[in-house]
């Protein structure tokens, strides 16, 4: 178990680090959170919040009685008896593993490595990147896995806002480099989460993450390519799902959508194919669902293209409201959201593209759509009445579809959230 100087040190405080801050101080751990972004560090000194679901006052209260201490001075790492790490993978511009920020953070806790100290990644990666990558930067401080400190692979599991499970309610996989490693990592999670899962090695736990990504994103495809289907053939997806969803065994219900969005399921299982190709072995089966995937925004821009058509209207020059910009339902987290596309790919075909997301003010600054800059509209009767076509991208429970349906010119539903079924004004995409 931790000992008396048994401080926690989490290294990225965004959608999977914060959470993982408040659980740990909620169970009386003191934790150091580290961040490059002195934005977000200044904000959470001053107690407050930059993710809607996490309350400032939980923030806050941990701040002021010396629990929690947000920072960028990555030499206070000596003081931490664990530090997890919980920085981005992203893709880079030819879709392989990016693991830079995972390299600099490696060589970083190397500088400052302490006799003793357990570095768990929660990072989503492919496997072998702890004992390939991560390992052999920690070893050039000299110091000796299992002996001198301790190295494991812990995936996260968050789903953001999710009101039916909490982070530390979800099984949480532990693998170590070594035996004694992974007991580590057994101790420290336990103080936090209510079921720990030992698995044989880091690798399993690695693959195990992966795993679970990959089974969603190709069903997800599946259902996607079904949807297209079903389109030309005139009958509803939605009906179909909901039909074969009655019967009680062999069948899980996933439902069609815009695109994949989010940092897991458009990005991961490319992590899995690239490392695939090192064992001369092609991931044919993951591939395809990332180009069904890949092409739904495609799929709803030519749905909207074609709708506005039948109404004697072109795309350029339409006025085109997106309702909803966050890559899933009631977030405040626009990664990778396939409503970005959507957006990219209308203004280039001419439309004025506005949109209206309570929980996302304005879109700037994004590295794959640095031009698109735009703030949220109020929602209003006149904002709907003015736009050619309302597009739903992201289906928040906070908005009234059948009101947005009444009082709009044509509606481009991608999520079935408009139950107004026989209107005139009512496109399914």
């Amino acid at each position: 178990m931790l000992t008396d100087k048994g401080k926690v040190a989490v290294i990225g405080l965004g959608y999977v680090g914060l959470p993982l801050v408040i659980d740990f101080c909620a169970a009386g751990i003191q934790v150091l959170g580290f961040d490059i972004d002195e934005k977000k560090v200044r904000t959470l000194q001053k107690g407050k919040s930059y993710i809607d679901y996490i309350a400032a006052e939980n923030i806050a209260g941990f701040i002021y009685s010396g629990v929690f201490a947000p920072t960028s001075d990555f030499s206070r790492l000596r003081e931490v008896e664990s530090i997890i790490i919980t920085v981005p993978t992203p893709l880079n511009e030819y879709r392989e593993p990016d693991l830079s920020f995972i390299v600099e953070t490696a060589e970083t806790i190397a500088a400052h490595l302490q006799k003793g100290q357990l570095i768990v990644l929660e990072s989503t990666t492919y496997p072998g990147t702890s004992r390939e990558v991560v390992l052999p930067l920690l070893e050039k401080s000299g110091y000796k896995v299992g002996q001198d400190f301790f190295l494991a692979y812990s995936p996260e599991r968050v789903d953001p806002n999710n009101k039916n499970y909490r982070a530390n309610d979800i099984p949480k996989l532990a693998g170590g480099i070594t035996g004694l490693c992974r007991d580590k990592v057994i101790d420290l999670y336990s103080l936090v989460f209510k079921k720990l899962v030992p698995v044989s090695s880091v690798e399993v736990a690695e693959a195990g993450k992966l795993m679970e990504n990959i089974f969603r994103s190709v069903n997800i495809a599946m259902v996607n390519e079904m949807k297209l289907l079903f389109d030309r053939m005139g009958i509803d997806i939605w009906e179909v799902i909901a039909a074969s969803s009655t019967k009680p065994f062999g069948y899980m219900p996933f439902y069609p959508g815009p695109g994949l969005g989010g940092h897991c399921l458009p990005i991961d299982p490319f992590y899995l194919t690239w490392k695939a190709r090192s064992y001369d072995f092609s991931t044919r089966f993951i591939e395809l669902a990332g180009e069904i995937n890949s092409a739904m925004p495609y799929h709803v821009v030519q749905k909207t293209a074609d709708a506005l058509n039948e109404r004697g209207k072109s795309v350029k020059g339409s006025r085109i409201l997106i309702l909803g910009v966050a890559y899933k339902k009631n977030v405040d987290d626009v990664r990778e959201s396939p409503a970005l596309k959507i957006a990219a790919l209308l203004e280039k075909k001419g439309a004025q593209v506005c949109y209206h997301d309570p929980h996302i003010p304005e879109i700037c600054g994004l590295r794959h759509y640095p031009d698109l800059v735009k703030r949220s509209l109020p929602l209003s009767e006149e904002l709907l009445r003015t736009a050619d076509g309302v597009l739903i991208v992201t289906d928040h429970d906070s908005i009234d579809y059948d009101w947005v349906l009444q009082n709009s010119n044509l509606v481009i539903d991608t999520r079935n959230c408009v139950k107004g079924q026989g209107s005139d004004k009512l496109i399914k995409a």
